[in-house]
């Protein structure tokens, strides 16, 4: 381990037993408290000194992260980012990410990766990890296919969007209007369910609505017809609940309004204007795609190949996008405003406008409970207060899959990652870019946020 995340782990282990040792002494005396909270000072400042002396002197080196093991407390302070304090110099923060990313190529932690930075309207880094397949040992490469699980989404709100721009719909469309077979088990309720009602997770469903099912083969068709046997957890438009099958109507709509199939309309509408020219829909193209990533699981110290599952390929508007993160950059691009021909200004302020609270998401893993101040899902977008600024955040898995993409819309300054295992690791690394980007306190989130999050699961 470099001398950073050692030196960052004994700051803020110092910090967690300073937290616990003043939880932790109710009905103790002043006095004990006093000379406990002297002494954790005291070890905080000799670390802070350590961590600046080491720091400097690390910079130039691979870093390595293999903190797993260590626990961490989150900051007790969420901290506000300085304007006066972002970095003028992303190119060299991308470098240094490049290192990070060394670190992680010289272990077994991941069997994939594909990583992007943009900044405005240039790719400041695109990067590939590891194996698109680890049997093989064929290397990832900027024109790799992954799956993206539900970043998927963001592409079925784009291409809503550009339907509404179009006039055919309306964000308040009624869905029982154009799908006048769809019902729910409060058959009222269901006559009032919109386009941005089904697209912002409002339908009243409980999250994950016969996921399980998908999962099991159950056709799509059959269990958007059973949707009607669900009791609501919440008169549709009033509360958030994630939703993949509910959320895939929008497929429909499309092919109602246009009479083409939604995946023609989004390749014909968005994928080939913006240049991203290995992106596809489904099982089929991915596994015919030049270069594509296996998934693999963990076998020994290596990892293993295995099939493609096709359950979430289903649902192709809430998961069925395959796309290299050459392809990716071009999106991120397009989402920061660089676009404008594709995707207009005004669509992008609806794309990205909160609608509905999700507050557990503020606790849903240690860097979101250190740097979230709320959370809140747009269209097809997650949108969050991190440390005071507006982050743009998507994450998404299928099995062996796993995606991640973020910006800061204000800065225009935003990164993408693609992996075809089920390690943590990679989750780690997207705080620990927008923390030096924005100049917060350095916190080795990648060595301690392994576990798998709310964003990792099904096709969330």
């Amino acid at each position: 381990m470099s001398s950073t995340p050692r030196v960052l782990i004994i700051l803020f282990a110092a910090l967690a037993a300073a937290f616990s040792a003043s939880a932790g002494a109710t009905g103790k005396t002043q006095k004990s408290k006093s000379t406990q909270a002297t002494a954790n000072t005291a070890a905080a400042k000799k670390a802070a000194g350590s961590r600046g002396k080491k720091a400097q002197a690390s910079r130039g080196q691979k870093v390595s992260i293999h903190a797993r093991n260590v626990v961490i407390a989150a900051p007790v302070v969420i901290p506000v980012a300085d304007p006066r304090a972002v970095s003028h110099d992303a190119a060299g923060i991308a470098r240094e990410f490049d290192r990070w990313l060394d670190g992680i190529e010289a272990s077994s932690d991941i069997s994939g990766l594909a990583a992007a930075i943009v900044k405005d309207d240039k790719v400041l880094l695109e990067r590939g990890v590891g194996f698109a397949n680890w049997s093989t040992r064929e290397h990832v490469s900027g024109d790799t296919v992954f799956r993206l699980a539900s970043l998927s989404k963001a592409f079925a709100t784009a291409m809503a969007g550009l339907l509404v721009e179009d006039g055919r719909l309306h964000w308040d469309t009624k869905i029982a209007g154009v799908l006048p077979t769809f019902t729910l088990n409060d058959v009222t309720g269901a006559q009032k369910l919109t386009v941005s009602d089904i697209l912002s997770h409002r339908v009243g469903l409980p999250h994950n609505t016969y996921d399980n099912l998908l999962e099991q083969d159950e056709p799509y068709e059959l269990l958007v017809d059973r949707l009607k046997e669900v009791p609501l957890a919440c008169p549709v438009g009033d509360c958030y609940g994630y939703q993949n099958i509910a959320f895939s109507l929008i497929g429909d709509v499309t092919y109602a309004t246009t009479g083409d199939f939604y995946y023609h309309q989004v390749e014909k509408r968005i994928f080939h204007p913006l240049q991203m020219d290995t992106a596809t829909y489904g099982r089929d193209a991915l596994e015919g795609s030049k270069s594509w990533a296996r998934p693999h699981r963990r076998a020994g110290g290596g990892w293993v190949p295995f099939t493609p599952n096709e359950s979430y390929y289903r649902v192709a508007p809430a998961a069925g996008v395959n796309a290299s993160i050459r392809d990716m950059e071009q999106w991120l691009i397009a989402q920061m405003g660089g676009r404008p021909n594709v995707m207009s200004p005004a669509l992008l302020s609806e794309l990205h406008t909160p609608l509905v609270e999700t507050t557990r998401e503020t606790r849903a893993s240690l860097w979101r409970r250190g740097r979230l101040n709320d959370a809140k899902y747009a269209l097809g977008w997650r949108i969050y207060d991190y440390a005071g600024e507006t982050l743009v955040f998507h994450a998404g898995a299928v099995q062996g899959y796993r995606a991640m993409i973020a910006f800061l819309p204000k800065y225009r300054f935003g990164a993408v990652m693609l992996w075809n295992c089920e390690s943590g690791l990679p989750a780690g690394l997207m705080p620990m870019l927008l923390d030096r980007y924005l100049g917060l306190p350095e916190v080795n989130w990648a060595g301690i946020d392994s576990a798998t999050t709310s964003d990792v699961g099904g096709a969330d």
